[in-house]
């Protein structure tokens, strides 16, 4: 049987996270580069590495061009389509996208192209879905296009303020396709989105600060935005147990 029926889906912005995942006891990893701007497509090398550390854990990549908004221009969906055949080369189990059209609806000509490029690995429909205008007609959308699941904050800038939407779209839902709560969530809350909305797989990065091990600096000089040089953000292992314990005693 499957620990409480739970699925545990980390966030992770490299290989030393997808380890500490996998060491943490998680199911399956979400590959991201740029993590802060919510996570853009990784590369080759990135995904393969990967794999090759995550052993028989589920690897699904994401594949968003940019960060911002989700209104792909046609060169953007051709770069999509492109990134998910090398996604599929390196290794990935699954795929996450999604795609808006101007008018916050889902983006069906979009969406027509990545799924047929995506074959028959599973693919979530990311939080672009939280920038839907109606969120209950654009999850029936994205199940006609046969998406496995739905990453959400429900449509809140958290999880756990997005309790009432993520609660109605699980019921509505009626197994069709997975309801996935994502943003916000930790050990100390995960429970309580659990029991408000009746989700069955989780999102979360269980990051936390790790020191450089840089002995010569010189803090001055930074990177594009970096306002920390010298301390990179990985994820936990033991934030991903202490998240697992807490929904293993519902």
């Amino acid at each position: 049987m499957e620990r409480n029926h739970f699925k545990i889906e980390i966030c992770s912005g490299s290989v030393l996270s997808c380890i500490a995942a996998r060491d943490g006891g998680a199911d399956r990893v979400e590959l991201c580069a740029g993590m802060p701007e919510g996570g853009t497509t990784p590369s080759f090398g990135m995904i393969r590495r990967s794999r090759e550390v995550l052993g028989p854990l589920g690897l699904n990549v994401i594949i968003r061009p940019r960060g911002g908004d989700f209104l792909y221009s046609d060169s953007e969906i051709k770069q999509m389509e492109y990134d998910i055949y090398a996604a599929q080369e390196a290794g990935a189990d699954g795929l996450v996208f999604g795609a808006l059209t101007e008018e916050g609806d889902v983006d069906e000509r979009a969406m027509t192209i990545l799924m047929t490029a995506a074959g028959d690995l599973p693919v979530t429909f990311h939080r672009a879905f939280d920038h839907t205008k109606n969120p209950l007609e654009a999850m029936e959308k994205i199940i006609s296009f046969g998406c496995s699941r739905i990453l959400t904050s429900g449509c809140r800038p958290t999880a756990d303020e997005g309790t009432e939407l993520l609660k109605d779209l699980t019921a509505k839902s009626a197994g069709r396709i997975s309801i996935m709560p994502g943003s916000g969530i930790n050990s100390c809350n995960i429970a309580t989105v659990a029991a408000g909305t009746g989700a069955h797989e989780f999102h979360f990065s269980a990051r936390r600060p790790l020191q450089s091990k840089m002995k010569f600096r010189r803090p001055e000089v930074v990177m594009g935005g970096e306002t920390d040089f010298y301390s990179l953000m990985e994820t936990d292992s033991n934030e991903v147990r202490a998240a697992i314990a807490a929904l293993e005693s519902l």
